[in-house]
């Protein structure tokens, strides 16, 4: 990093967290080997940190081969930005939103506003950091940082990855295939941003590990050019499984989730304890079932198949299951009153959703969906069939479907989408969340590929037969053998693909089902 960002021997270089002199040193053989004197590397290599024994120890570590730098201990944050450096390099340090907080996090973001970024609350420390950086560049100046490879994919980092590209005039990335750093799950990439006036697309190469880097940094690069703030996930694939994916998805065979209809999130309690119910429950309030609604129990364990039945429904209710919403009318019965004092009683009216509805016990309700879709999965995202017709609450998404294609998304839909398109598809818009799960929003559900109309009309006989297989491979848990034989209906004979295509875009898929896990591993479930 340091070679590709320092060029000639007159470079000013700046290390803004230079912990215990990782890049400073050899920063210092950098401008020493290009002639340099070392007297003059004193003057332009200067560096920082927050922690004044790491300043002391880097200053030795220089000074044990006979090279000083200008020091100072402080946050970076507090920093003037002064465009005066012909290079900025370094390791930003990755502190959470959880624990980044105080005045710290006041200062980062003030930062990074400076610069026209405004960050959310869930940006993590290296974000502003990076932001920061750039403003002690010269108009041509480089920059060369090691941070997470989260830049790709989360959403708080939408607007480091629309400064990048507006910013500098080439950026390069390189990624990845195994964890970098010994013991640490932190995935990364090395940003290697140069220039300014703007990019109209961003440059990646993938490397197998650091040890691919040790002798210079590569010739070939493959362009990016991402619409505007989509996430760059996809260039976590390889060359050739990017390609497939976006011919793909570019056909007419193919449409978003948005083109079937809308993706909604299920109603709010406010206290999902109290107003959901069980058989139990309601018989021992003596509650009417005219004020009760029918609902898809709180999580969505029970959502593996592909058609949650009436018959399902009933069988959770006899296993305890929360599957009522108190939902009394304009008018409650006396033993709906009296379970309305006991919530009273309880301060369930205190709480904020209940507090600003009026009257507090009456939940509003969504749209009964056509299809169910758990938004947090582990494996892969799914549809299911809301065949006991019942209500949602907000442990899960709807999905109400056009009209016109209600009938055929309600049959057929689900199944149709355990395809290895869908899947990889599902990957790239999604997002990786503590523990490893996939995350979807409402807007990314809407984006993931799915067969189209006219597709899923043509195959709905080849469908159709093998429905039954599909549902009890998925009873087993065997996804990959179900998705195999949706492949071969939709991919193969629909597509007319060839093994070696689908080859490629499975191994894509279960590459960043991969990267998703490890990083996953350790995490408390904060955004990613």
């Amino acid at each position: 990093m340091v070679d590709w960002a320092v060029r000639s021997k007159g470079d000013a270089v700046l290390e803004p967290s230079c912990g215990e002199a990782a890049f400073l040193l050899p920063a210092a053989r950098r401008l020493h080997a290009l002639g340099a004197t070392k007297r003059a590397i004193s003057q332009q290599l200067e560096a920082g940190d927050i922690h004044q024994a790491s300043v002391e120890e880097a200053q030795k570590v220089l000074a044990r081969e006979g090279f000083g730098a200008k020091t100072d201990v402080g946050d970076f944050f507090l920093k003037s930005a002064s465009p005066s450096f012909d290079a900025v390099v370094g390791n930003p340090p990755y502190v959470r939103y959880q624990q980044f907080g105080g005045a710290s996090r006041a200062a980062s973001l003030q930062a990074a506003l400076r610069q026209g970024v405004r960050l959310t609350q869930l940006a993590s420390s290296w974000a502003a950091f990076t932001v920061h950086a750039s403003a002690f560049l010269r108009p041509e100046g480089r920059l060369a940082l090691v941070i997470p490879a989260e830049l790709l994919s989360v959403k708080y980092a939408t607007q480091i990855r629309r400064f990048l590209l507006d910013r500098f005039a080439s950026v390069r990335l390189v990624l990845f295939e195994t964890l970098v750093f010994p013991g640490v799950l932190e995935d990364v990439v090395l940003l290697l941003a140069e220039g300014s006036g703007g990019a109209q697309s961003f440059e990646v190469f993938q490397a197998r590990s650091a040890a691919d880097l040790a002798t210079k940094l590569p010739a070939q690069w493959l362009k990016f050019k991402p619409a505007t703030d989509d996430k760059w996930t996809g260039a976590l694939l390889s060359t050739d499984a990017y390609r497939l994916y976006d011919e793909a998805v570019g056909s007419a065979d193919i449409e978003t989730m948005s083109a079937w209809g809308s993706t909604y999130l299920g109603a709010v309690t406010g206290n999902n304890d109290f107003f959901t119910l069980s058989e139990v429950d309601v018989e021992r309030m003596k509650l009417g079932s005219a004020e009760l609604m029918k609902i898809s129990p709180p999580g969505a364990r029970h959502l593996r198949g592909l058609n949650f039945s009436a018959q399902a429904w009933r069988s959770m209710v006899k296993g305890g299951e929360r599957c009522y919403l108190f939902k009394p009318g304009s008018e409650p019965s006396k033993a709906a009153r009296d379970y309305i004092a006991y919530g009273e009683s309880l301060g369930v009216h205190n709480a904020y959703k209940c507090r600003v509805r009026e009257p507090w016990w009456v939940v509003p309700v969504v749209a009964k969906p056509d299809l169910l879709m758990p938004y947090m999965n582990h494996d892969r995202p799914r549809l299911v069939r809301n065949g006991a017709g019942i209500q949602l609450l907000n442990s899960i998404y709807g999905v109400k479907l056009e009209a016109t294609r209600r009938k055929l998304g309600q049959e057929l839909l689900p199944l149709a989408m355990l395809n290895s398109l869908t899947l990889l598809g599902s990957e790239i818009v999604g997002r990786a969340y503590g523990g490893g799960m996939l995350k979807h929003e409402p807007t990314e559900a809407g984006k993931i590929p799915l067969p189209s109309h006219a597709a899923l009309e043509a195959m709905a006989d080849p469908l159709k037969s093998v429905q039954d297989c599909v549902n009890s491979l998925l009873e087993r848990n065997e996804v990959e053998a179900a998705a195999s034989v949706v492949d071969d209906v939709f991919l193969r004979k629909r597509l007319g693909w060839t093994e070696s295509r689908l080859k490629a875009i499975r191994e894509a898929r279960a590459t960043l089902v991969q990267r998703r896990l490890t990083r996953g591993k350790g995490k408390n479930g904060s955004d990613r």
